[in-house]
């Protein structure tokens, strides 16, 4: 375990004499911390982790990471003096330790103890699918080593970090998601992650806000093959044009996967089964391998792929990996039963084109009158009327009623009016209450909802008035 003398030769490359005390958690909120954990006091745009310092400690963290010197009753050690004088026998806890830069100091000091275990470490980013990519490849690959996965969507500068400081000697392998907001950002990931295998799913105009334009988005996605070491292997969408010409970017071996016969492993007769998942067969080499999967929709079919892929690369065998394939959940669309006996598949979680389209072609898969609730998809940037029209379009073919939450959803309605829905079969409003009043004057036996919205829409309180637990 991460010991206090760890976390100072982390920090200053110096081990002192002392500080053997191992540490229970560590944690950048106060609320989470335990008796023996270690609190980083992190400067946010709204709070500053210095002012929940007393209060970690007095929940009982042993210390703590801060950029300036407290009147909490800690023991203080400057790691920022040159040169640093180590402490011999005046060594107290609690403990603070003083650092220019609370962040650079977590993701210094994750480094350090990724750089103290041998394991591998797969890496995972695209513009969708990530957080289920992952959390797929630790199923199957924890069905032959003990793998530590990020939790959640920790992709970012501060939860990866978080992650790898969880681990321990025996752990075998890691799955890491990696986002980005920016370029460099996937660099700064892998250089303190340092990982074996990169999963690339997709690339698409999300964060193109951000970025500009869809190579600049490839770009950064690249990032992740760029990083691996030569021994390395590099598992890439190749149904994907842009993620194909990432191969380009890496020193490591290049293993694609898709639907396309040139993959090294690909798919074929692929069958949406509705709410039960899917079926398809596996094609790898000389073999052929029929698949069941509890994930729902046809496109969940790369994701799959990707999982097996890594399990292939890792040596398990095809019993290993579909015993990990069919133990998966579906993460992000969750089926909730709906008031009047209606079925509502909650999406709420996130938004682009791409995965509205694709819960689109789910919703169509299934039996039942299909409603579709649809909120604002944000930072699209320049695609941003062209994606949410893409939207429009394909719901006028599945749905039989639609309802828009937002000024930008109202682009959906609006082509899908143009292309020739019946203006009773659209409701377009900018409120969520509204919406919810609406839906519930309509909603009939045997309906399936699909809700869905980028996150800043909290669309998840339409699926809560519409759960079944609100029947009224």
């Amino acid at each position: 375990m991460l010991t206090l003398a760890d976390v100072v030769e982390g920090l200053t490359g110096q081990r002192p004499p002392q500080m053997d005390q191992e540490l229970t958690e560590v944690v950048i909120d106060s609320r989470l911390a335990i008796p023996g954990s270690l609190f980083i006091a992190l400067r946010g745009e709204r709070r500053d982790g210095h002012d929940f310092v007393p209060d970690a400690l007095e929940r009982g963290a042993i210390a703590a990471i801060v950029e300036r010197k407290l009147e909490v009753g800690c023991w203080m050690l400057d790691v920022r003096q040159k040169p640093l004088q180590l402490p011999t026998s005046n060594f107290q806890l609690p403990a603070c330790f003083v650092v220019e830069d609370s962040l650079a100091a977590l993701q210094r000091l994750a480094a350090y103890w990724r750089a103290k275990h041998d394991v591998r470490v797969v890496g995972v980013t695209g513009s969708v699918g990530k957080t289920t990519t992952k959390e797929l490849i630790a199923s199957v690959l924890s069905r032959r080593f003990r793998t530590l996965k990020s939790e959640g969507n920790y992709n970012t500068e501060i939860g990866l970090p978080l992650t790898l400081l969880h681990l321990e000697p025996s752990h075998e392998r890691v799955v890491l998601e990696m986002g980005m907001y920016a370029l460099g950002d996937i660099a700064q990931l892998a250089a303190i992650a340092r990982p074996h295998i990169g999963v690339v799913t997709n690339v698409g105009p999300v964060h193109l806000e951000r970025l500009g334009t869809i190579e600049r988005i490839a770009q950064a996605k690249s990032e992740l093959p760029a990083a691996l070491p030569e021994d390395g292997v590099a598992i890439l969408n190749g149904d994907d044009p842009r993620v194909r010409a990432m191969a380009e970017k890496t020193k490591a071996r290049v293993f694609y996967y898709g639907v396309d016969e040139s993959c090294d492993l690909w798919a074929s007769h692929i069958e949406s089964k509705g709410l039960e998942g899917i079926r398809f067969l596996f094609h790898y080499g000389s073999e052929t391998i029929h698949a069941k999967v509890p994930l729902l929709g046809r496109h969940s079919v790369h994701t799959a792929l990707a999982a097996a892929a890594v399990g292939l690369v890792e040596g398990e065998s095809w019993g290993e990996i579909m015993d990990g394939l069919r133990n998966a959940t579906q993460l992000r669309l969750v089926v909730v039963p709906g008031l009047r006996g209606s079925t509502i598949l909650d999406d709420t979680y996130n938004a682009s084109p791409a995965s509205t389209i694709a819960a689109l072609n789910l919703l169509e898969e299934l039996e039942g009158r299909k409603i579709a609730v649809l909120g604002d998809m944000l930072e699209l940037g320049t695609y941003e009327e062209e994606g949410h029209r893409k939207v429009g379009r394909r719901a006028m073919d599945v749905v039989a009623l639609l309802v828009t939450v937002g000024k930008r959803a109202r682009i959906i309605g609006e082509e899908a009016l143009f292309w020739g829905m019946d203006k009773d079969r659209v409701f377009m409003t900018e409120d969520k209450g509204e919406a919810i009043a609406h839906l519930r004057q309509i909603v009939a036996p045997g309906d399936i909802i699909l809700v869905k919205g980028s996150r800043g829409m909290r669309m998840e309180e339409i699926v809560a008035a519409l759960a079944m637990t609100n029947e009224q």
